[in-house]
């Protein structure tokens, strides 16, 4: 990734087609030994490509590619459905009551007869 951050920054300062110096420069500015190998692979894979035309590449790819989080926000679209309906009828006084019913569960759990700091 550092090989590939400093190519990007290289690329943003101007230089459509960064060198295996340029890289190194910029890596060891801050500290940082770059592995050859790493460059000179990054260099050949990118050669006669336009790097905005491989990240657009990248990221229409990555558009299809599932992350499932598709369950989290169908769950999570459902609760407000809920919420909207306690808002508009009798369903506040419920949530009332799903409160109260909580509430004595905590205090069951702070009465089990031991402390963090006994």
């Amino acid at each position: 990734m550092r090989v590939i951050s400093a190519y990007l920054l290289a690329v943003l300062g101007g230089n459509s087609s960064p060198s295996a110096d340029d890289i190194n420069k910029i890596l060891g500015s801050v500290g940082i030994e770059a592995d050859s190998d790493r460059v000179e692979a990054l260099l050949k894979e990118l050669e006669g490509k336009d790097i905005t035309e491989v990240i657009a590449s990248g990221v229409s790819k990555l558009a299809s590619v599932p992350a499932g989080g598709g369950v989290a926000a169908a769950a999570g679209g459902g609760g407000g459905g809920g919420g909207s309906g306690a808002a508009a009828g009798g369903g506040a006084a419920e949530a009332k009551e799903e409160k109260k019913e909580e509430e004595p569960e905590e205090e069951e759990d702070d009465d089990m007869g031991f402390s963090l700091f006994d």
